[in-house]
This record gives C-alpha cells, sequence and structure tokens, in this order.
C-alpha cells in the first residue's frame, strides 16, 4: 500500500468514526445554545447503535455497488440509483409483497413467499438485475457505450419502475400503506432485522473479497476492451460475476434502509480523491465512504425537523448528492479518455 493510500484510508476510517460518535451522541432536541451532544440512556443507546448499524451496512453496500458499476460500464455517472438498480430493487420486493398477498395459498403463493425469502432481497436482486440489464442495452450506440445515453436510459427507467411501485403501494392493504410509503422516501430503521442485517452483512464481506480478488481485473476492465482481453481479463464472466454482486447489494440496501439516492454514486469519487485510481485500495475505500456518508447524513437529520418529523434520508442524500452529480457531469474529467476508473 502506497503512502497516498494509507493516509486516505486513515481519513475515511476517521471521518467514518467521528460520524459514527456523532450520531451515538446527538440528542433529537437542540437547545438554546445549539446542538446537545450527551452520552444516552441504555434504551435510547440500543436504538442509536440499530441505526449506525443500519447505516453502516447500507452504505458500505452502496459504496461498493457503485464502485463496481462505475468501473466495469467506465462511466464517472454510474451508481445503483441512477442506473436504476435501486428502482428495480424495489419494484420487485413490492411485486412480490404484493402478489404474496393477492396469491396467499396454492402453488403460485408458495412461489412468491419463495421470492419474497430474505426480506425481498432475492426478488429485489432479480428486479434489478432485470434493470441494469434493459439499461445496458439501451445505453449501447453503435455498439458501444454511451455515458450519457447510459444515464439518461437509466433515469427513464427508474422512473418507471418507480411510478410502478407507487402502483403496487397503492393495491397493498390500507394498513401497510404508512409503512411502504416511509420506505419508499428512505429510512434508517433503528431496530433492523436480524436476518435481514445479518445477510447484508455476510454479501457485502462476500463481495469486498471478490473485488479485492479481482482489484487488478478491475483496473484492466477500466481500459478498452481490446486492452482487457490482451491482458487475459476475461471480461464476459467478470462482469456477469461483478454484475451481480452489484445488483445484489443494491437490492439488500433497498431492503435495510429503502431507495437511497447518490450514495453509491458520491462514495467511489470521493475514494478516488484521496486513494486514487488502483481498485484494490479503492474496493476497501468504498465501502467506508459510503458507509460515513449514510452515517453523517443520519446524524444531520437528527437536527432537522420541520414540524412533521425529522427529514427523510433518501431526500436529504438526494439533496447532498445532486450537487455533486452536476459538478461531475459538467467537468472535463467525463469528457471520452479524460476520466480513469
Amino acid at each position: 500500500m502506497s503512502r497516498r493510500q494509507f493516509t486516505g484510508v486513515l481519513l475515511l476510517s476517521s471521518f467514518l468514526l467521528a460520524g459514527v460518535v456523532f450520531r451515538l451522541l446527538i440528542a433529537r432536541q437542540v437547545n438554546a445554545h445549539g446542538l446537545r451532544l450527551e452520552w444516552p440512556t441504555t434504551d435510547i443507546l440500543q436504538l442509536r447503535v440499530g441505526a449506525v448499524e443500519s447505516a453502516l451496512l447500507a452504505g458500505g453496500a452502496l459504496g461498493l455497488s457503485g464502485l463496481l458499476l462505475q468501473a466495469l460500464l467506465r462511466n464517472p455517472l454510474a451508481s445503483p440509483f441512477l442506473l436504476g438498480l435501486s428502482a428495480g430493487a424495489g419494484l420487485g420486493a413490492t411485486l412480490v409483497m404484493l402478489s404474496a398477498t393477492a396469491f396467499n395459498a396454492g402453488v403460485v403463493g408458495w412461489l412468491f413467499g419463495a421470492l419474497g425469502i430474505a426480506d425481498g432481497v432475492v426478488a429485489g436482486t432479480l428486479g434489478s438485475l432485470v434493470v441494469l440489464a434493459v439499461v445496458y442495452a439501451l445505453g449501447r450506440r453503435d455498439g458501444r457505450i454511451d455515458p450519457l445515453t447510459l444515464v439518461l436510459s437509466g433515469t427513464v427507467v427508474s422512473s418507471i419502475c418507480g411510478a410502478l411501485t407507487l402502483l403496487a403501494q397503492s393495491l397493498l392493504p390500507p394498513s401497510s400503506r404508512g409503512d411502504s410509503w416511509m420506505w419508499f422516501m428512505g429510512q434508517i430503521p433503528e431496530v433492523p432485522s436480524p436476518g435481514l442485517a445479518l445477510l447484508t452483512a455476510m454479501l457485502l464481506l462476500g463481495m469486498v473479497i471478490v473485488a479485492w480478488r479481482s482489484g487488478r481485473a478491475l483496473d484492466a476492465a477500466s481500459t478498452s476492451d481490446d486492452e482487457a482481453e490482451s491482458l487475459g481479463v476475461s471480461l464476459k464472466h467478470l462482469r456477469v460475476m461483478l454484475f451481480v454482486g452489484a445488483g445484489a447489494l443494491a437490492s439488500a440496501s433497498v431492503a435495510l434502509c429503502g431507495p437511497l439516492a447518490f450514495v453509491g454514486f458520491v462514495a467511489p469519487h470521493m475514494s478516488r480523491l484521496v486513494i486514487g485510481a488502483q481498485h484494490r485500495a479503492l474496493v476497501p475505500a468504498s465501502v467506508v465512504a459510503g458507509a460515513a456518508l449514510l452515517v453523517w447524513a443520519d446524524a444531520i437529520r437528527q437536527v432537522i425537523d420541520f414540524g412533521a418529523g425529522r427529514l427523510p434520508i433518501g431526500v436529504l442524500t438526494a439533496l447532498i448528492g445532486g450537487p455533486v452529480f452536476l459538478g461531475v457531469l459538467r467537468s472535463r474529467r467525463l469528457v471520452p479518455g479524460g476520466w480513469s476508473c
């Protein structure tokens, strides 16, 4: 590990640690002198630890998913949210929930129940991969991936999936609509499902190992297809394996916290600024950066109250990540040949 990489990992880890401490200490009530930091009681501490756990897992999964998509598509604008993976995962999970309610018996009901295991991660992964395949096909022009066409296609497909998700949620029983609406806007659960949290952690750890071991192949995949093949990299095998992993990570984060915008976009770019372009260092750095971003966003929203409760986490990540996206969109780094994964 180079000196720059070591310093970058240390900076990102410090940023994450500061966010965790701040989230655990910050009180919901703001006094006349500003923020109030205090060590909570045992019951409150358990809730805050649960929120930190959810943010760490979802943020890390989104950060790694975004890094894989940007490298494999050679597109600095790629992310699970912008390419529609998050929307596809949400649609898949919602459709299975709706279908299981409509067909609660027989073989059809059993099938939808099987797809709905692990809190919808299986169905969400299938939905995200279908969306990725559609967006990938639409984003090709003259046999090549066009960055702006890919993002535009992802935006349109994501909007369609979002509309279908809203339609499916409107057909759910009234007793479950409130929770689904809150989930759709993004939320950090203070009491995450133990099974889902464990599944997300195992998936994230497994993909970190796979992506780290594929670091040199990812470096080669960031060049042209001919150069990568000349270096002995099987792009077809690599893309299938890591695209499935990126889709699974996105669906796990959606199942845990709902669709969250721009976390998977900002985290890899933030990591490149302090780490460099080598993927063996970028893989853990993007996980740490994504986790730090979501923990800090959750901490910041604790002091934003417009009288109707805390600001949804999805709204805050969009407000933070949107300007960053526009900055990258206007950057010269987007010019072909001017950006390196």
